[in-house]
């Protein structure tokens, strides 16, 4: 018996399943990052998962995204599609994200600093994102990113700042997140990651 792999993208992706004896599939958290870019609005950070102090998420890169900007480094990998990230060096980096905040803010406009260049990603391709840098996502072709955001436990509220809880509603098809009680959204709308913060101005 012979086995092919094949790599999922936005267009094209098979659905995991699992197979119970004695348990509910809610049980267990599996996530296809490219159901959920496919069904979320173009970057939207949408939380797919959590590996230590590390929240997994997923977006849709389609067309031109706003800033954002963190207070630690973040990742991102391009799984389908071709993206450019662009960069700025913020002039006074905590008035936009203060030191002590994890996770990523909305830039409000077009952020104050110097032009540290770009960089361009296709399939498997990672970027860093620096910490006390603003940055802007732009596709070249419609794709979906992985995206890594550092956060302890007890701060995971703060990752959340531009990120949604909304697995439930684009895996499970609820109309709300936290309805269907997976592990994911338990984490997700126990920690508050549901209230997004306003765009920060300059």
């Amino acid at each position: 018996m012979t086995y092919q792999t094949y790599f999922g993208s936005l267009d094209q992706f098979e659905k995991g399943t699992i197979e119970l004896i004695n348990d509910k599939a809610t049980n267990y958290a599996f996530s296809n990052i490219f159901e959920v870019a496919s069904r979320s609005k173009p970057y939207e950070k949408v939380v797919v998962g959590k590996n230590l102090q590390y929240v997994i998420e997923t977006l849709r890169a389609e067309g031109e995204s706003s800033w954002f900007a963190a207070s630690h480094d973040e990742f991102a990998i391009v799984m389908d599609g071709e993206v450019e990230v662009n960069f700025i060096k913020l002039d006074n980096p905590t008035t936009i994200v203060p030191p002590t905040k994890e996770g990523s803010v909305r830039i409000e406009g077009a952020p104050v600093g110097k032009k540290m260049g770009l960089v361009r990603l296709k399939r498997g391709h990672q970027a860093l994102l620096p910490a006390d840098a603003a940055y802007q996502f732009r596709a070249v072709q419609r794709g979906a990113l992985c995206y890594r955001q550092s956060s302890a436990l007890s701060a995971v509220p703060a990752a959340g700042m531009t990120s949604i809880s909304g697995w439930c509603k684009y895996i499970h098809d609820k109309s709300a997140a936290g309805q269907c009680g997976c592990p994911i959204c338990r984490l997700t709308t126990s920690a508050g990651l549901e209230q997004r913060d306003k765009p920060r101005g300059k």
